[in-house]
């Protein structure tokens, strides 16, 4: 029972996170429910009513039973097509006429068709056809039974155009979100991906730090709106702040932090994870938004395509004004190159690994690694590679950042009994061969 209920809850998961592709989907159920509707209108029915005058015996061949069924015969039918538009056929008569016994002795012959005119021709040509096979000589009767046309068919019904649509229309959205739920669980039952916070927290034991909106910039003009424009919102800046004091790299003062002793933060992020390679530079500039003066350091990467719009655009700001420029500075290192910079407080280093193998150089030391990642763009395993790699080039990753989180996650991603990370701020060094770079301790949270 619980494996049910955990994969029932799997399920809604599923479904709740890929809402807009079974929205898609519902909708075009519903245009193709309504286009019908409205291609095929609805036919209109209109009845004659029939009156055996000859007494009927229950027990005979001429019951009313026997009745309902002559009525809709081929002899009847025979007799009524010469009476008929040339379209009309025996088939169509077969189709679209139906025979019931209203009352004992009477007979209802109702006829279908798509206008009232046609209809009404059709039950009343039918109903003229039954009286007369009836008294012919070639009934089962013999002509025996006499009938006679009670009430001719008068005005048709039927549901109007307009309540037909809605109701195709609502088929088809039922139908298409039914089938939009199979597909998606069918396609995603088996995603391995982690979509919320504590599934990512727990993956490598790490906590969530913050969650935030990114921005997705294509070129190089889109990365620079973001690093000049870019500015959380009042939910974001609190979490991001949280992040940074967490991290000892924060403090509630404006530019307090690091006076004299730049502190350096590397953002990890994944190759094919394109929306957290964002989570750098918004943390810089949050950081110079706070009278942090901040540099933000694009340094040798081990999949540098994925970074070369982000390089263009930081190459290019140089000569780019906006209300964070002295306190924000952005720079792109080779590996030979990289330099301590006077009177910066922060540096935020990006970094990209192939999260099927990475890579994580020795010789870029910071005093904190974070890993960002979306939500839904990696994997337990994927995220594992990465921490053990971190680990083996003497980093400890302190927590993760996660980019777009889903709405509908309600978790925080927050190891229980979490602990702030405090470093003893000793001169660091992002060249040359590694010397300690702080020393980590932890203090639990009151």
């Amino acid at each position: 029972m619980s494996e049910q209920a955990l994969d029932l809850k799997r399920s809604v998961q599923i479904i709740r996170r890929h809402s807009l592709t079974v929205a898609i989907v519902a909708f075009l159920g519903l245009a193709a429910g309504g286009s019908y509707g409205f291609i095929q209108p609805p036919k209109l029915a209109s009845t004659a009513l029939v009156r055996i005058v000859t007494p009927l015996s229950p027990n005979s061949a001429n019951n009313t039973a026997t009745m309902v069924v002559v009525a809709t015969s081929d002899p009847v039918f025979s007799l009524a097509l010469p009476n008929l538009p040339e379209d009309v056929t025996s088939k169509t008569l077969n189709e679209d006429v139906q025979a019931r016994s209203q009352t004992p002795g009477i007979i209802s012959i109702t006829a279908e068709a798509r206008t009232a005119p046609r209809a009404e021709a059709i039950a009343n040509a039918m109903a003229r056809a039954f009286v007369k096979y009836l008294g012919s000589p070639n009934s089962l009767s013999g002509g025996t039974v006499q009938a006679l046309v009670q009430n001719p068919a008068s005005a048709a019904t039927g549901r109007p155009l307009a309540v037909r649509i809605v109701l195709f229309g609502a088929i088809g959205l039922l139908g298409g979100a039914v089938l939009g739920s199979i597909a998606v669980l069918a396609i995603r039952r088996r995603d391995r991906r982690l979509y919320s916070r504590d599934e990512i927290a727990d993956s490598i034991g790490i906590p969530v730090l913050a969650s935030i909106p990114v921005g997705h910039p294509s070129d190089a003009a889109g990365w620079v709106y973001l690093l000049t424009e870019y500015e959380p919102s009042a939910v974001d800046a609190w979490r991001l702040r949280g992040a940074l004091r967490y991290l000892g790299l924060g403090s509630d003062g404006a530019d307090d932090m690091g006076q004299g002793e730049g502190m350096s933060l590397t953002v990890l992020s994944l190759r094919n994870d394109v929306g957290a390679l964002a989570l750098g530079p918004q943390l810089a500039v949050f950081a110079a938004s706070l009278g942090i003066r901040t540099q933000l350091m694009i340094g040798p990467q081990q999949v540098p395509n994925v970074t070369a719009t982000l390089r263009t655009a930081c190459s290019g700001m140089v000569t780019v004004k906006s209300k964070w420029s002295r306190l924000l500075q952005v720079a792109v290192r080779d590996q030979d190159n990289i330099r301590d910079q006077a009177n910066v407080a922060l540096t935020v280093l990006v970094s990209v690994v192939d999260e099927q193998a990475p890579q994580i150089a020795s010789r870029r030391h910071t005093n904190a690694t974070v890993l960002g990642v979306s939500a839904g763009a990696a994997t337990a395993e994927e995220l594992a590679r990465v921490a053990v790699s971190a680990a083996d080039s003497g980093r400890q990753i302190a927590g993760i950042l996660v980019a777009d989180s889903d709405p509908a996650d309600t978790t925080t991603g927050r190891i229980p009994h979490p602990t702030r990370m405090t470093v003893r701020r000793t001169p660091t060094h992002l060249t040359g061969i590694p010397t300690e770079t702080g020393q980590w301790t932890t203090q639990n949270k009151r």
